[in-house]
């Protein structure tokens, strides 16, 4: 895998050079990334997602567009909740997104829309959606100011966005052993799936660099959301950020 040849700090950590680092780690983690994010999550992946649809709100007539949707768990999710409204997922990664419409066509979700997209350039029109959810997607995006413009412009009118992900907990030991487990679990998994330890130790390194529940909110806040909070789990290993967009913008 000519990944192993891409060095990993040097791509993460540069605006211009990370998408190409992530495309190419989730197209080869695509058919395992189910498996992988349950077991990273001490089993509580599906738990959390559900938390995070429950407090979407999500109404029968609501548009609603989930980005990097992944295999589309919480696209599926969403589309229970909104019998009527139409459901979109979109994700960069074409693997991800045949997986989601595998599961798509096995459930008899017909309804349901998954798209292949850069979450940064989308062509959708402003003001189109009622609710926006992106599940492990910020921490992965090069530009996370251009995401959070991007989610505002398409968010109709008193719309809500709300991001699942992992969190920096603020206590510094027990931040420092959870990355550390994270970086041991992830290259033994990396090493047993895929021969390459590098490719879930991506996680932990991508943590380091991203701001984190309270540097999110504070981000959101600055590119002009409204009531920005979040809730975390465990401590804050994970957390859902989320925030409004003002009925005047």
């Amino acid at each position: 895998m000519s990944k192993a040849k891409l060095e990993m700090k040097d791509y993460i950590t540069s605006k211009e050079k990370k998408q190409i680092y992530v495309n190419q780690t989730f197209s080869t983690i695509a058919p395992r990334y189910d498996l992988v994010t349950s077991l990273l999550s001490y089993g509580q992946d599906k738990k959390w997602k559900r938390k995070l649809v429950e407090l979407a709100e999500v109404n029968p007539h609501h548009e609603v567009l989930d980005l990097a949707c992944g295999t589309g768990d919480i696209t599926f999710m969403l589309a229970e909740e909104n019998p009527i409204g139409k459901v979109t997922g979109v994700d960069i990664t074409p693997g991800m997104i045949a997986i989601a419409n595998e599961k798509k066509r096995r459930l008899g979700k017909e309804r349901v829309i998954f798209d292949v997209g850069d979450i940064l350039q989308l062509n959708y029109p402003s003001n189109s959606f009622d609710r926006i959810t992106a599940g492990y997607g910020v921490r992965n995006v090069p530009d996370i100011r251009g995401l959070f413009s991007e989610v505002l412009r398409m968010l109709k009118p008193g719309g809500r966005f709300l991001s699942l992900d992992f969190g920096k907990p603020s206590q510094p030991l027990y931040r420092a052993a959870y990355l550390q487990y994270l970086s041991l679990v992830g290259s033994t998994l990396g090493w047993i799936l895929h021969r390459d330890p590098d490719v879930y130790r991506y996680i932990p390194e991508s943590l380091k660099l991203y701001p984190g529940q309270e540097g999110v909110r504070s981000l959101m806040e600055a590119a002009g959301f409204i009531h920005c909070g979040y809730v975390t789990f465990m401590g804050g290993v994970t957390a859902i950020n989320y925030g409004g967009k003002g009925l005047d913008t």
